[in-house]
């Protein structure tokens, strides 16, 4: 699985300062591979904020590969190869990114080809499904009920990027 996740513009001036080595004002991916590999590497903590199942059944990943940043017209975009510990042996598959306790938001890229499949068996289709939008009764959560949530809660799941790949 490959991830390419786009930080948004106050994250990324956080996690590039200091970083132009040179002092040329342009971030390059030599500069910004230290920071990669650290955020690749942390991410083993949070499951990659990714739940794969197939068949129902979890899966598990091994370390991230091939990762890498680039930055861009104010936005630091990382990119990362996720490889699944044993090949996925089945008919349907359930993909979602999401943070349990809602701490870090997550979506898709607009479009239809925000998911894509490379190399799957001739005849298998991906659906996307992303989040409905934070109703007014979400916004109205007090700062008590987000101190308490925990790495075992799972309200972020209300918001998951789904992405389900049905093969015949």
């Amino acid at each position: 699985m490959r991830h390419h996740w786009t930080f948004d513009a106050g994250y990324s001036a956080y996690l590039t300062q200091g970083l132009d080595k040179n002092g040329d004002g342009k971030l390059t991916p030599d500069e910004l591979q230290e920071v990669a590999k650290e955020n690749a590497e942390s991410l083993v903590e949070f499951d990659y904020f990714t739940l794969l199942k197939v068949n129902g059944a979890k899966q598990a990943f091994a370390p991230p590969r091939e990762y890498g940043m680039t930055f861009e017209n104010g936005l630091a975009r990382l990119s990362l190869l996720l490889p699944v510990k044993s090949p996925p042996n089945g008919k349907t598959l359930s993909l979602e990114v999401y943070d349990p306790t809602f701490f870090v938001s997550f979506s898709l890229a607009e479009g239809d080809d925000a998911v894509r499949l490379a190399g799957a068996p001739k005849g298998c289709a991906a659906t996307v499904a992303r989040p409905k939008p934070v109703g007014a009764e979400q916004q109205k959560l007090s700062e008590s009920f987000f101190e308490a949530l925990t790495s075992a809660s799972n309200y972020g799941s209300n918001f998951a990027n789904r992405a389900i790949v049905a093969c015949p």
